[in-house]
């Protein structure tokens, strides 16, 4: 009885089926935004996402300064998005270039991702809107068939 248990675990091993190619993801800033829903009803609003990221920036500009570094703004990205070089990158948030992130940039660019998201354009993002689909490049999970 134990050997054909063993058989059979290793059939298992030597056969293992793939799971299926993932077609929905969730970017970085959106699974963001999505942590940002304060009362529960599923769905964020500008006024609840810009809360959410005075409350995350608060924490990251621990010298009260009014603005982070990029360094900073890695370890915020890593707590908040998940990695350090999620994007939007440092980058692209600074808008006036001068290596410093204020919360007004901070909330500047994730107003323009919320828009970006807020498919049907009725002021909150849903975590339906939060998805992203992902198109597999050739039909078949990604793998070419030789003819």
């Amino acid at each position: 009885m134990l050997l054909l248990m063993l058989a059979a675990a290793l059939q298992t091993a030597a056969n293992p089926q793939q799971p299926p190619d993932q077609t929905m993801m969730v970017e970085p800033a959106a699974m963001l935004i999505a942590a940002c829903d304060a009362d529960g009803d599923a769905q964020v609003t500008a006024a609840e996402l810009s809360a959410c990221l005075a409350r995350s920036f608060a924490g990251a500009d621990t010298a009260h300064a009014g603005s982070i570094g990029y360094i900073q703004y890695g370890d915020w990205a890593k707590r908040y998005l998940g990695d350090e070089n999620a994007l939007p990158s440092p980058f692209e948030v600074d808008g006036d270039h001068d290596n410093r992130i204020t919360l007004a940039e901070l909330q500047a660019d994730f107003a323009r991702i919320f828009a970006r998201l807020d498919t049907n354009h009725d002021g909150v993002v849903t975590r339906t809107e939060c998805l992203t689909i992902r198109a597999l490049p050739f039909g078949d999970g990604g793998r070419r068939r030789r003819h």
